[in-house]
């Protein structure tokens, strides 16, 4: 069945989180494609710190956020819904077979050769840093991570973007990346660095980290009238 053009656009996403997390939930990427692909949406804030309501885990299995619903497309996981966005867009996906095919496989690749490693260091650094077995480990996960972002820097060289031009695959890349801002380990690839900040520079993203942020200083302000 087709989109319906005139169908609303619904995202989840959480009304307040602690600082460390505000700016990269990953309800980010869903704005962030949704900006790009200049598609107008609305969102249903949650509270991040109370169990979610049953109805919602029938929208997604895992209680996370976001989910994605137009009309008769229910969507969960990043991945997926910034796939179905971009098709939509020639901004963000090539309509050559081989282009989009390589767009594709970088955002398969940032959520699959590149965030669970980071996310090892995320529960080390973030989680459990004075645990002994975090001690133990970190320097493993930490090796592991910059030999990822080494693959990246090698495949990037001289380049702007991952390919010949701004994909989805950046975009997702991208917020893999960003992950890591409580380290300097991106910032030990320039190369790495100055495309992230490429990609971050870009007014689609402004908006969507713009829109996320608001949410939470609202609430913030609220907490403290």
């Amino acid at each position: 069945m087709p989109v319906d053009p005139d169908a609303e656009i619904e995202i989840s996403a959480f009304a307040w989180v602690p600082p460390f997390a505000q700016g990269l939930v990953r309800d980010l990427r869903v704005r962030w494609v949704l900006e790009e692909a200049g598609l107008p949406y609305r969102v249903r804030l949650l509270d991040a710190t109370n169990e979610r309501p049953a109805n919602y885990l029938r929208e997604q299995p895992f209680g996370q956020v976001p989910i994605y619903n137009e009309g008769n497309i229910h969507m969960f996981e990043t991945g997926a819904i910034v796939l179905h966005i971009a098709d939509r867009s020639e901004r963000l996906m090539p309509r050559d077979p081989a282009g989009r095919a390589r767009a594709t496989s970088w955002v398969v690749a940032a959520l699959n050769s590149l965030e669970p490693m980071i996310a090892k260091l995320i529960d080390i650094d973030i989680f459990n840093p004075d645990a002994e077995w975090a001690k133990l480990r970190r320097p493993e996960a930490e090796t592991n991570v910059k030999q990822r972002l080494g693959r990246v820097s090698d495949w990037l060289g001289g380049r702007e973007y991952l390919e010949d031009r701004f994909t989805a695959g950046d975009l997702m890349m991208t917020t893999v990346l960003r992950i890591l801002r409580h380290t300097d380990l991106v910032a030990e690839y320039p190369n790495v660095a100055a495309y992230q900040a490429r990609c971050e520079a870009r007014p689609a993203f402004q908006c969507a980290l713009d829109a996320q942020l608001a949410a939470f200083a609202k609430h913030e302000s609220a907490e403290t009238v």
